[in-house]
């Protein structure tokens, strides 16, 4: 008897609007074959301004999105269906141009970063996942060599740790990592040590954590690099282990950074040049195994989904679908393309 067809899976994609120069009006929802990779949209399921990044709730089917302007803020919606999405509030970050955001561990708070302003803010969440007060907004201090790029602090990622312990908090215009505690109590953000400096002009923007809690994976946007490090405990030092460069190609301008659920490759998403390299996991630093061409222009995010990986390519308008090999790791082409005006996040349904 012949196996049952896969289920279709959905995406959900985050864009620019004309606030920011871009094209969208607001969160795309995709449906994805998990066979074949084929992408369909299902239209814009959530009209907001510039929704540049996307988050989950960790328990509740709740959707979570910056809203990047020049006064940011950060919305939420309750998934009730796949097209039907019911506003949970709104609310100021207190910073300009917020480019990230996670649900902290317990699903107390929302924690989201301000590129511009160079801080980190803090909301807290309602019991439903509803947007409440902003209980904190800590604002970063220093420069880089680099005077366009790095002329004050520059706030980026927020990277939890699954099991509890410091919150690493990215900053591009400082070359720096932060570490905090979250007291849940308060909502308030305590620093974890003195931050963690890494190489001048490198210009940290994302950061991927390994699966086994004790590796992590820092991407230089400015001088496209990769640093490994040791994690060490749940005080979050890095310890660098070595590093490489994130594309072979000239002007690479790398942004998003993933490691596989299995734990065993490494992949990169290089502006410029507009691939993905992909990296092996089982030397130390990683080892550059292959560059794939992304099948647009500027790919700004990509997410891993089952045996496909999606890249969110902004300035061609499209999300492009690949094929991963299963032992190799390396995206298979050709990709499947789907337009979606000025994407800049690809994030995989919860199970609803």
């Amino acid at each position: 008897m012949p196996s049952p067809p896969a289920h279709p899976q959905l995406l959900y994609i985050g864009c620019y609007t004309a606030e920011m120069g871009g094209e969208g009006v607001g969160i795309t929802a995709v449906r994805r074959d998990p066979a074949t990779g084929r992408l369909d949209s299902l239209g814009v399921v959530a009209p907001t301004p510039s929704p540049s990044f996307l988050a989950w709730h960790p328990t509740l089917p709740v959707l979570y999105a910056t809203n990047e302007l020049d006064e940011g803020s950060v919305s939420a919606w309750a998934v009730q269906g796949e097209t039907d999405l019911r506003p949970l509030g709104t609310s100021p970050t207190g910073g300009a141009h917020p480019c990230h955001l996670v649900v902290a561990p317990g699903g107390r708070y929302l924690v989201s970063t301000n590129y511009t302003s160079g801080s980190v803010a803090v909301h807290r969440l309602g019991d439903d996942g509803a947007l409440g007060e902003r209980t904190d907004l800590l604002v970063h201090e220093g420069t880089g060599p680099d005077p366009k790029r790095q002329e004050r602090a520059h706030a980026h990622m927020a990277s939890p740790n699954p099991v509890g312990g410091a919150i690493l908090v990215v900053d591009l215009g400082t070359d720096a990592v932060y570490r905090y505690s979250l007291e849940v109590g308060t909502g308030r953000l305590v620093p974890v040590g003195p931050k963690i400096h890494v190489r001048a002009g490198s210009g940290p923007r994302h950061i991927a954590r390994h699966p086994d809690g004790l590796r992590a994976y820092l991407v230089g946007e400015l001088d496209a690099t990769v640093t490994a490090y040791d994690i060490d405990g749940l005080a979050g030092a890095l310890h660098e282990r070595g590093r490489v460069a994130s594309t072979r190609l000239t002007g690479g301008q790398p942004s998003e950074i993933a490691v596989s659920a299995d734990g065993r490759f490494l992949y990169v998403a290089n502006r410029g040049p507009d691939t993905v390299s992909v990296f092996t996991l089982d030397a130390d630093p990683p080892s550059y195994l292959a560059e794939v061409p992304t099948g647009g222009k500027w790919p700004r995010h990509f997410a891993l989904v089952g045996e496909h990986l999606y890249v969110a390519n902004e300035r061609s308008h499209a999300v492009v679908g690949f094929h991963l090999d299963r032992d190799s790791g390396v995206p298979q082409e050709p990709g499947n393309a789907l337009e979606v005006p000025s994407p800049t996040c690809v994030l995989p349904a919860k199970s609803l």
